[in-house]
């Protein structure tokens, strides 16, 4: 039997409707946004049914008509009062947003109706979690208060997070506070022992890792994880293991025993983790990466053109660059284009001061230590170990955390390139069914400030438009949503908002978020976000443990 706390109430100025209605309820309640109630209603064959409404506003309101009011009666005005001159008639009055009804019934609720909790079979109902297809945890309800309080394991269909009804991931929230990339690995590590236990369609993984070292030990276990977190796993029915079968990629240093430049991992992990065959240095010859020198353009305007037509002449081979096998060959051909009066294009198209630019945006990135002459044993080129190695619950995790901003966009750009063509045209049996792509700070890629010719926006956009038909998912995080191109975000099937400031929520993309709930996400603590998606019928709040892999001080 679950509690009454209050009834409807319609008034002239606050009707009931189809999409709200309002209670009364005692001024000692304690009910919070987001909070479930339910009412009985009616239904065509004179039975009853249940309507249930998300708790959006709470307000308490007196019999005083005025402050004045209210200070008279504290004997004019005495702070030190605990009784006044009379007591005043107070209540909370709340507005729920209808979210379902039992029989389908949307006429509105009716005055007088008693208000109840609800028990965990009523929030399941209310929110479309009662049956899931295909489940996949995304987190825990925290619902009421005191003894009332219940603890709700909220299950997704897995289908609207990685297809094929609904596809990608879009996470924002301010750096540090909101602990995007926590619950991103929480997702991404239910994922994968989800389909570790079935039997049906395959995943594997590639994340990126941008930050420190955050993601560079997700297969070694968190020894700090809490008692509080570990029931908190075994209340979701959740493993406390890390993640497994990891394969770690680092830039190629020549330093790698000593100090490597290159990344922020230490030396002596990345030698333990390349003893036990889990970690590679990459590397990009000219030869096999000739033809995306684009990448390395992402965040130039090129309006005219006239810095794709310099790469088209590279890739082609044509004039200086016929032959040209090594990057400091290619450099070399590059600087002649670049003197006065030399011949840069086929018949003088491409101008002296066009080769200038090209090389002002190609040539500090070329100097990295990534793009050598050679791939030696243990080092790998990136769109070979995805086209041909890439295999089911493997999971890649490729470190440019200290590369420079034009490298990493090369590296970032390779491997969405690489993705996208292994799943249009590798010739293997044991490609994954879907393969998940993780990526911090979108803003680098995919913000509104990049040039709309940008190969890696291109890209982008492609895979949230038409990945999920190719099972290639985006799990995206960035700092500010409002910052990210429409088509990017609008394509994400599912949002989580994290702690935001109050100038972020004013913004255009939280319009259609009750200002309520705008509010709560400057407020959000670590380990709590605000969940939108299709398969739910309101958003929900959710919370989730820590992480169950390696935290570093840093991370």
């Amino acid at each position: 039997m679950t509690k009454v706390i209050g009834k409807v109430s319609a008034t002239e100025k606050s009707p009931s409707t189809i999409d709200d209605f309002y209670f009364w309820t005692d001024k000692g309640r304690i009910l919070s946004p987001f909070d479930i109630v339910k009412v009985e209603h009616v239904a065509p064959d004179k039975t009853q049914s249940i309507t249930y409404g998300v708790v959006e506003e709470i307000n308490h309101v007196t019999d005083a008509p005025s402050h004045f009011t209210s200070y008279i009666s504290s004997d004019f005005g005495d702070t030190a009062a605990t009784i006044g001159n009379m007591n005043r008639l107070g209540m909370n009055y709340v507005k729920a947003r209808v979210v379902c009804n039992t029989k389908d019934i949307y006429t509105p609720v009716l005055d007088g109706k008693q208000v109840s909790l609800c028990d965990e079979t009523d929030i399941r109902i209310a929110l479309g979690l009662e049956k899931v297809d295909n489940p996949l945890v995304c987190g825990y309800l925290q619902m009421y208060q005191g003894e009332e309080t219940q603890r709700i394991k909220v299950e997704l269909n897995s289908h609207f997070l990685i297809g094929p009804d609904g596809a990608h991931i879009n996470i924002s929230g301010i750096s540090g506070l909101a602990a995007k990339t926590s619950y991103s690995m929480f997702l991404l590590n239910a994922i994968q022992h989800k389909f570790r236990l079935d039997d049906g369609s395959t995943v594997a993984f590639v994340f990126f890792n941008v930050k420190g070292r955050d993601l560079m030990a997700i297969d070694e276990p968190n020894t700090e994880l809490s008692a509080a977190d570990k029931s908190i796993y075994e209340h979701l029915q959740l493993s406390t293991e890390p993640f497994k079968n990891v394969r770690y990629y680092y830039p190629y240093s020549k330093d790698t025993a000593t100090a490597n430049v290159q990344s922020y991992a230490k030396p002596t992990d990345v030698l333990r983790q390349k003893d036990n065959h889990k970690a590679f240095a990459y590397k990009f010859t000219f030869e096999k990466s000739q033809d995306k020198l684009d990448l390395l353009l992402a965040n130039e305007d090129d309006s005219t053109g006239t810095l794709e037509s310099c790469v088209n002449y590279v890739i082609n081979g044509e004039g200086n660059f016929a032959g040209v096998s090594k990057w400091n060959t290619f450099d070399e051909k590059l600087n002649e284009c670049t003197k006065a009066g030399a011949n840069g294009g086929h018949k003088n198209e491409i101008q002296v001061i066009s080769w200038r630019k090209f090389k002002r945006c190609v040539s500090k990135a070329i100097k990295n230590e990534v793009f050598s002459k050679v791939i030696n044993n243990g080092e790998v080129d990136l769109t070979d170990e995805i086209q041909n190695t890439l295999t089911a619950n493997q999971v890649m995790v490729i470190d440019i955390a200290r590369l420079d901003e034009n490298t990493q966009s090369f590296v970032f750009g390779s491997v969405a390139r690489a993705i996208y063509d292994m799943k249009l045209g590798a010739d293997r049996d044991n490609i994954p069914d879907k393969v998940i792509l993780f990526v911090d700070e979108l803003n680098k890629y995919a913000s509104n400030d990049i040039p709309k010719n940008s190969p890696i926006l291109r890209q982008l956009l492609e895979i949230t438009e038409r990945g999920r038909s190719l099972g290639i998912i985006l799990f995206s995080v960035e700092q500010f949503r409002s910052a990210i191109h429409d088509r990017v975000k609008g394509n994400c099937a599912t949002q989580a908002y994290g702690r935001t400031n109050a100038i972020e929520v004013s913004k255009p993309d939280y319009r259609y978020i009750p200002k309520v709930y705008q509010n709560m996400m400057t407020r959000l603590s670590p380990g709590e976000y605000i969940i939108s998606n299709p398969a739910l019928r309101s958003i929900v709040n959710i919370k989730f443990p820590r992480p169950t892999y390696k935290q570093y001080p840093n991370g």
